[in-house]
């Protein structure tokens, strides 16, 4: 696909792709779309959410300044402001429902959430998803009423979203790109249980769930200062795995090649190529020990999905009362937050959703056989009519299985079929990616039920 800006001037023609890149060739015009995300606006975003007092999502919402509900008006105005300035681009709501009997809302309220999407041109059914959280909290959950600042959790994320939005709405994409504040998170993830759940109702076709909970501390409560890493959480074999499915997989692999560990090594590889100075790390587990986050709702429908956060976390500062005690300052303030940091992380981001909403689709299908041969073969099916003249052709990946990341890669052309000459199917894992005529890569998808990421 050729990429377009607004203005109308066509990029990424004569894009050409590497004999090996695990996402996709260097294309300068992510490294643009890096260049453009701004601390300074994060900073701002970041600040007037903390102004609005508590974000609890027991909170006032009548209220134009403090409050649940005059946060999320704000932020619905913001993505408003962002879809004037690219033409009405981004279609812009509030979803919700009402939660009740829930250990932390035991009574009827409404959770409400504000989205923006902004459509694909060729494949508009297809998502990619980046979301924060739009509530806070301190040390008692279910106090709706002290000041709960909330600047880096996750304002940082919020903030980031926006920041997201404002960069990639300059640009058209093949695919659609969805912008999520998400509310209800502290109190049960209900949030995102709501959009996962309208989602699959409406037949989303959602490839990616990018969740930035905590993007903006540098100081982790270790003593560790570090602005250069970051974690990228994915779980491994997918809740709706049947029985069947887990006893192939048994024979044939696929433990650490769910879509979202594959979705993790493709965020991973992006941070490499276009993001200086930032290190990720792939950790294999849902989330922090024990804790979940707004992607596990999207997670536990099939969808792939990762969390995306600092390195080293300052519990002093994670859902805290305001205080101080013996010599420790405690809260979730602003001046906790590394507005350069969290515009890194934030950039991972954008470059991530751009380069695979300008990429085709999954390829989906994806099978394997070789067994007792002395070569493999890889099919997989034909792009769909809507996708057929974006597709370029295929790229096979391997690695050895006990590699975290792809090793060998080749180009085998507009096909469904190809067999590896001399490389034994017990001896590596394998994948394939879709590539379009720019040279955009989709994340690599892993043969079987184990690693599909969907029609």
């Amino acid at each position: 696909m050729t990429a377009l800006r607004r203005s109308g001037i066509a990029i990424g023609v004569g894009f050409v792709v590497t004999a090996f890149a695990p996402a996709q060739a260097n294309d300068q015009h992510l490294h643009d779309i890096a260049k453009a995300v701004s601390a300074e606006r994060i900073e701002r975003d970041i600040a007037q959410l903390v102004n609005f007092g508590t974000r609890h999502t027991l909170s006032e919402t009548a209220s134009e300044t403090r409050g649940i509900g005059a946060a999320r008006r704000w932020i619905k105005a913001e993505f408003e402001r962002i879809s004037e300035d690219c033409g009405g681009c981004l279609e812009v709501y509030f979803q919700s429902d009402v939660i009740a009997d829930e250990p932390r809302i035991p009574d009827a309220t409404e959770v409400v959430s504000v989205i923006a999407v902004q459509r694909g041109t060729i494949d508009p059914s297809r998502y990619v998803i980046m979301s924060g959280d739009i509530d806070s909290r301190v040390s008692d959950v279910m106090d709706a009423t002290s000041d709960a600042p909330g600047a880096n959790d996750n304002a940082s994320g919020v903030a980031g979203t926006l920041e997201a939005a404002r960069v990639l709405s300059q640009y058209q994409f093949a695919g659609t790109i969805v912008y999520a504040a998400l509310a209800g998170e502290e109190q049960g993830l209900f949030g995102g249980k709501i959009m996962a759940a309208q989602a699959q109702r409406d037949g989303w076709r959602i490839k990616a769930v990018l969740n930035n909970d905590m993007i903006g501390n540098v100081e982790g409560i270790n003593g560790v200062i570090d602005n250069t890493s970051a974690r990228i959480f994915a779980e491994g074999t997918r809740m709706t795995e049947t029985e069947d499915e887990a006893r192939r997989r048994r024979f044939t692999g696929g433990e650490v090649d769910s879509p979202s560990r594959n979705l993790a090594r493709y965020i991973d590889t992006m941070a490499d190529r276009y993001i200086p100075n930032l290190d990720t790390m792939v950790v294999y587990r849902l989330d922090r020990f024990g804790r979940g986050g707004h992607h596990r709702p999207f997670n536990d429908l099939g969808y792939p999905g990762v969390r995306i956060m600092e390195t080293n976390e300052n519990y002093h500062r994670q859902h805290q009362d305001l205080r101080e005690e013996n010599g420790i300052t405690y809260g979730d303030t602003l001046d906790g937050v590394d507005f350069d940091y969290a515009a890194k992380l934030t950039a991972l981001n954008a470059v991530s959703l751009a380069a695979m909403s300008w990429a085709p689709s999954p390829p989906a299908g994806v099978s394997i056989e070789g067994a007792v041969r002395p070569s493999t073969t890889l099919r997989w099916q034909a792009a769909s009519a809507a996708e057929q003249a974006h597709v370029a052709g295929y790229k096979i990946y391997w690695r050895h299985t006990d590699a975290p990341n792809w090793e060998y890669s080749r180009e085998v052309g507009k096909v469904t079929e190809y067999t590896l000459e001399n490389i034994v199917i017990d001896n590596y894992f394998f994948g394939v990616a879709s590539v379009s005529h720019d040279g955009m890569e989709s994340p690599v998808v892993f043969p079987g039920a184990a690693g599909a990421f969907g029609e």
